[in-house]
């Protein structure tokens, strides 16, 4: 019972929501992979697996009434965390006219303005300048808005990043820029090809306040984002976050992720987020095993649904291949 205090301060409700989220984007992966064997899912397909908590406790410190999301090309977990229907991101995902990107983006271009969500990028970086930009739209329209923008750790050396923080420390812009660190960028063990390998000190380049989060931890991932939202919203002073996690699968569908030992996978695994959370809330007397079954049973029936309705809807119209494309 000593965690109950501790607990105390997020309430019930959120600590629920939070392990439902993860637990329904864990569970809508798991499918993805299974489809994906059945070749119902095609294309590039980047799971998120073992890194729910890093979209799962950022977007639940925002509000989605004013600020936005953008992220890169493994971007389930981010739309299901901002409340996308499951059904139009399933069926992006088939490639039906009813997905959220009318079936022409599939895995990488998930995308949702209703619900902020400002899309999934499939180019290694290209979301942060794009990120930034939104954030000065947002000081230039005078609203309270903060953008997130996600990317990995593959994304750091790119010079997007770079002139990215620097517009974003001059101009005063209201945005946290978060590197999802998952150990890896693709095949590649980050420590090999950085030279700097504690990437939160890469803010100090350009006068950004940077920290590291475990991202293996929802609530420590939620409080690091509600500050520096904070601040960035009330102060316009822009934020940049190393959140280390960690995904249990290949880099994509098409990845057997060779270049790792079982015992490595395990010993994260171990860490799992959604565990953790779980955990917690069962020694805080604030989870019993009836409502974790219940949780979960909720989110088989909810990707159920998501994979009926993919399954039953429309192919797009040969003469829609041509429309929202520009040239």
């Amino acid at each position: 019972m000593a965690q109950a205090a501790p607990l105390k301060k997020y309430g019930k409700p959120l600590l629920h929501r939070l392990l439902r989220q993860m637990l329904l984007i864990r569970v809508f992966e798991e499918r993805c992979a299974q489809l994906y064997g059945l070749r119902k899912i095609g294309g590039f397909c980047h799971l998120y697996i073992g890194q729910e908590a890093v979209a799962v406790g950022s977007i639940a410190a925002i509000d989605l009434t004013t600020d936005y999301v953008l992220t890169g090309y493994r971007d389930h977990g981010h739309a299901l965390a901002c409340g996308m229907d499951p059904g139009a991101v399933m069926a992006e995902l088939f490639g039906k006219a009813t997905g959220c990107s009318r079936g022409k983006g599939g895995s990488m271009h998930l995308f949702d303005p209703g619900k902020h969500m400002l899309g999934g990028n499939g180019i290694v970086s290209s979301q942060i300048p794009v990120a930034t930009g939104v954030a000065l739209a947002v000081k230039y329209r005078g609203d309270r808005g903060v953008v997130l923008s996600y990317f990995g750790d593959g994304a750091i050396h790119q010079g997007a990043f770079h002139e990215s923080l620097n517009l974003a420390k001059i101009w005063d812009l209201p945005i946290v820029y978060i590197c999802e660190n998952n150990q890896y960028g693709m095949g590649t063990d980050f420590r090999r090809v950085s030279s700097v390998t504690d990437f939160s000190a890469m803010g100090a380049s350009y006068g950004i306040a940077g920290r590291q989060v475990n991202g293996m931890d929802v609530l420590a991932v939620y409080d690091a984002v509600a500050g520096a939202a904070a601040l960035a919203r009330d102060k316009g002073l822009p934020a940049f976050l190393e959140i280390k996690t960690y995904r249990y699968r290949g880099h994509s569908m098409s990845d057997p992720a060779k270049y790792r030992s079982k015992e490595e996978v395990e010993e994260h695994r171990r860490q799992d987020p959604i565990l953790i959370l779980r955990a917690r809330l069962e020694d805080a007397g604030m989870l019993a095993a009836d409502d974790y079954a219940a949780l979960e049973e909720k989110c088989v029936k909810e990707t159920d649904d998501a994979v009926a309705f993919a399954e039953r809807s429309a192919d797009p119209a040969l003469e829609t291949l041509f429309e929202d494309v520009l040239a």
